[in-house]
């Protein structure tokens, strides 16, 4: 089953993570990059002009704000909604009106624009934003949601069993309920118990 872009948080035992996958099949040439305390999908080399044929397909997935709480996205929202964060505005509210503001993308396939943030002690929200609704949804300590793009465009629960970073990319590239999903591209997640840290997969 084709999703297309996935996003998941939540937190177990051993601590927060939010982890974001790309599956494309227009757009397959891309790779995740880490700059500080982001992550960005930019196209690989050779493939840089596929910025002119679709203005969506680099941005920033990942922010991580003062060391306290991760921001993820599939799409230039992440900038907005880690922006109105450091500003003060709860991550609810800084979710729902990103994604209300912005709307889906205009794209051939109206792109539904998914979100998600979460902090150190497991607190946190998913969204999605679709040519039909929004919804955004809380995720308590101990639980974990995925949304994507396509298909499962609302929230579902999902065992998360990730114990670093590196799990957590490689579990949402292709393993459990994520293994049933085609055309992976490049993944990555940042995990935390006392401190976040950042992986990605570019195979």
């Amino acid at each position: 089953m084709y999703l297309g872009r996935i996003i998941s948080v939540g937190s177990n035992e051993n601590g927060s993570y939010a982890s974001y996958r790309v599956s494309s099949r227009s757009f397959p040439n891309r790779k995740s990059v880490v700059n500080n305390n982001k992550v960005a999908i930019i196209p690989t080399e050779g493939s840089e002009g596929d910025i002119y044929k679709n203005p969506y397909i680099s941005y920033n997935c990942i922010d991580i704000i003062d060391y306290e709480i991760c921001v993820i996205t599939n799409g230039s929202h992440t900038d907005i909604i880690a922006g109105k964060i450091r500003e003060g505005m709860n991550m609810r509210d800084s979710i729902a009106l990103t994604l209300l503001t912005m709307d889906y993308e205009k794209d051939d396939y109206n792109t539904p624009r998914i979100a998600g943030a979460i902090d150190l002690s497991g607190n946190g929200y998913i969204g999605i934003v679709t040519d039909s609704g929004i919804e955004v949804k809380k995720v308590n300590p101990n639980e974990a949601y995925y949304v994507s793009t396509y298909e499962h465009n609302s929230p579902r629960s999902v065992e998360y069993p990730a114990s670093n970073a590196k799990e957590a990319t490689e579990y949402i590239f292709g393993e459990g309920v994520f293994s049933e999903f085609t055309h992976p591209v490049t993944s990555c997640a940042a995990f935390a118990k006392d401190k976040w840290d950042i992986e990605f997969k570019n195979p």
